[in-house]
Formats: C-alpha cells, sequence, structure tokens
C-alpha cells in the first residue's frame, strides 16, 4: 500500500485550495463537495483544438488520426489520400474525449489557400496549436505560414512525416553501394547507421528552415505506422509541456501511450484531481458503510476508478483497438495487467479497496488535520478523507503501472537487432 505524506496531499491551484479550506472552515461538507465537483467539471469540459496542416499528400490525415489513437481505416477516421481530400477545415473529435478535437485543415498550397491568407480563412484564432506537416523538405509555403503563425503568437511544430521510407530509400542506397563511393563510414550496426540517417535528416531540415530566418527551429521526425519509434513521444512531450497548465490533463487524457514518460505525466496530472475525487465521494450525500466508521458515496468513487482506467486505456474496447494495431493478441495485453479493467469495477469491489485501506488510513488521518484542522469537527470525515484519498492514489499507482506493462508488451521486439 502506497505511503502519504503532507506533499502529496492536494494538488490543487491555491485558489481552489482556499476556497475548499473557506467551505470547510464552516464545517459544511456539502459546501466543500460543491466546489470540488465544480472544479472537476471544469477540467472535463476545457477544450482543446489542435491544428494539423501541410501541403497535399504529406501525411496530415494520418497524422490527424494517429493522434486521435486511430488506424486510417477505423470508424470515424480522416480520409487519406495522394490527392487533396481536405476543402476546407473539418474538425475530427477524439473518440473518447470529444473536448479534444483535431482540425484537419486545407493544404497550404492548393490554388484556393495561400500563405498570406492562409490563417485568416481557415480562422486561426480557434486552434491552440500548429502542427506542420511534411513528407519531404520543409518548403517556402511551410515556412510563409510558421512565420505568420509566430507573428500571432501562436505554438507551432515542424513534423517530418513518412520517416520510415526516408530510412528504406537509404538503406537501399547503402546496399547498393552507392553510400560508399560518397565517402560513408565503414557498416555499423543497422540501429547506429539509423540514427545516423535520422540525425542527417533532422539536421537537414533544421538548416533549411534556418536559412529561411526561422529562429531555432525544431522538427520532429515520425512514421505514421510505428508512433513508438523515431521523434513522436518527445512531441508528446513537448506539447504537453508546452500548453498552458489548464490546458495539459485534457491533452494528456487523449494521448496514446508510446512511452513511459507519456504514462508519468499522465499519471502526475491525474494526481491534481485525487483529493477533490475524494472530497466529493465525502459530501454529498455520504452514505455510511455498514462496519466502518466511513461515510461516503460509492457510485463517486466507482466513476473515479472507471475514469482512471479509461485514462490509461485498460477497457475491453481500447485493449482490442490497441491488440488490433499491434497485431497482438488480446489475451497477451491482458495477462500482465494487475488490476481490473473498467468492466469489471462495481461497487462492491470499491468496498473492498475501501477495507484494505481503512486500517492503513487512520495513521494519516492527522496529515489531513494539519492541512484543513477543521476536518476534526466532522469526525466521519476525519477517517473517511483520508481513506478515500489512499484508495484512489493507490488504485492510480496501479493503473498507470499496468499502463507501462502493457506498453512493454507492444513494443516487445519493435526495434530490430544490429546486423
Amino acid at each position: 500500500m502506497a505511503g502519504l505524506d503532507a506533499k502529496e496531499l492536494p494538488k490543487i491551484p491555491e485558489e481552489d485550495v482556499e476556497a475548499l479550506k473557506a467551505a470547510l472552515g464552516t464545517g459544511n461538507l456539502i459546501e466543500a463537495a460543491v466546489k470540488a465537483k465544480e472544479t472537476l467539471d471544469m477540467a472535463d469540459e476545457i477544450t482543446l483544438d489542435i491544428a494539423v496542416t501541410g501541403e497535399v499528400g504529406s501525411g496530415k490525415s494520418s497524422f490527424v488520426n494517429a493522434i486521435r489513437g486511430l488506424g486510417d481505416t477505423d470508424e470515424g477516421a480522416a480520409a487519406t489520400g495522394v490527392i487533396e481530400t481536405t476543402m476546407e477545415p473539418t474538425v475530427y473529435p477524439h473518440p473518447r474525449y470529444p473536448n479534444v478535437r483535431v482540425w484537419d485543415l486545407p493544404g497550404i498550397d492548393t490554388p484556393t489557400f495561400k500563405p498570406d491568407t492562409y490563417l485568416e480563412q481557415v480562422e486561426f484564432s480557434d486552434y491552440d496549436f500548429f502542427i506542420i506537416i511534411s513528407c519531404n523538405r520543409f518548403k517556402y509555403h511551410d515556412i510563409e505560414l510558421a512565420q505568420e503563425i509566430q507573428k500571432i503568437g501562436k505554438k507551432f511544430y515542424f513534423v517530418h512525416s513518412k520517416v520510415d521510407q526516408d530510412l528504406a530509400n537509404e538503406k537501399k542506397l547503402y546496399e547498393e553501394g552507392i553510400l560508399k563511393k560518397r565517402n560513408a563510414p565503414a557498416k555499423r550496426p543497422r540501429q547506429h547507421r539509423e540514427r545516423a540517417i535520422l540525425d542527417a535528416i533532422r539536421e537537414k531540415c533544421i538548416k533549411g528552415l534556418e536559412a529561411a530566418k526561422m529562429a531555432s527551429p525544431r522538427v520532429f521526425l515520425e512514421s505514421r505506422w510505428d508512433l513508438g519509434k523515431y521523434d513522436f513521444p518527445t512531441l508528446q512531450e513537448t506539447l504537453v509541456d508546452e500548453l498552458p497548465s489548464h490546458k495539459r490533463l485534457a491533452l494528456l487524457r487523449s494521448l496514446s501511450h508510446v512511452s513511459k514518460e507519456t504514462v508519468e505525466k499522465k499519471k502526475e496530472q491525474l494526481q491534481t484531481q485525487i483529493w477533490l475525487k475524494s472530497l466529493l465521494s465525502c459530501g454529498f450525500p455520504a452514505i455510511p458503510l455498514p462496519g466502518f466508521s466511513i461515510a461516503c458515496d460509492v457510485a463517486v468513487l466507482v466513476t473515479s476508478l472507471k475514469g482512471f482506467c479509461r485514462d490509461f486505456g485498460l477497457d475491453e474496447k481500447s485493449l482490442a483497438a490497441l491488440a488490433r494495431q499491434a497485431n497482438k493478441p488480446i489475451a497477451e495485453l491482458k495477462a500482465v495487467i494487475q488490476s481490473p479493467l473498467s468492466e469489471a469495477i462495481t461497487q462492491d469491489l470499491v468496498i473492498t479497496l475501501l477495507t484494505k485501506c481503512a486500517a492503513g488510513a487512520i495513521q494519516y488521518s492527522k496529515t489531513f488535520l494539519k492541512f484543513i484542522p477543521v476536518v476534526g469537527s466532522v469526525v466521519s470525515a476525519a477517517v473517511s478523507l483520508p481513506t478515500t484519498y489512499l484508495m484512489l492514489q493507490n488504485f492510480l499507482e496501479d493503473v498507470a503501472a499496468d499502463a507501462v506493462r502493457v506498453l512493454e508488451v507492444v513494443t516487445e521486439g519493435a526495434v530490430s537487432n544490429p546486423d
């Protein structure tokens, strides 16, 4: 069972902490629970709009699908093709988190869309940030667009797509001996060769952008067919780090788990809600549990645990989709999962988990009293809050660990062995 100390207690905005203290200062748990619910609902309703653009055939529609965790042939996927299939900004809500919307914008080199008027035509103010995609070198269309985005103070990110094709082409040249004629180094292990090629591709893109007066450009390499490789995990982390704090949870919830770092960041963000969820459960209507000195709304906790499972892809639908995309038997993914899936979470299970935490939580009640001394005036809350908090904390730790184990199964064998 996880420990608990003062520094782990509420990681919520200071203004919300003060409001909760004020509500609890009157001994009014219901008022505090109302404030907790408002804060949680507000977080769930925050919208995030991601714009994906680039020239025709760059793979932007495939990227729209990938960032939403869909394959190109899945239901609800953006249409893909070698000709321009997007003639106006088209929104694609995330299948599980509809408040996260990915916009497939028309190609910037189409006759009706030009860089100098493009942003106005696609209503640039609607988007939180832009992804500019190219499968070759970034051209003047891309650069002019980036400069216009820069002028309005929005974030943008260059993504070089289809890098797997670049690697395949370079490998063919290497095997034909052409690279040796270019004074290439002696044959090295495959992984080393790939790394050198990737570094060269990235450097070439960056130099081209710098030559066009782009200051400190960053370029992320990705392949639609293997998001866990190349720079896609780094891109995910960068997007999260550079978003305003109030939007990070929305993005993190929607992201596919392509790295342990993504899982960890998601867990850290979700931890900020545990205190609020616990308070909501112990507020209204707090129902005493038979045989325990605990009063809480078990239904709220059921919803919370199911939400954690959904956030980490630990439900039947998400696992089935992941198994299909990874070409792995779903049983192989389930075999490493130690916590219950979303479908197995019931009120009886929650009561069992609370039972396991009740005895251990009593020793932490003093920590809660130090944080909000007036909780002691609400006798049931003095035990209920640390018990529900500890149960939620433990469950979050467990599902995050399961998500890492599933990721390891999915990526097993994905990295080729050296020649």
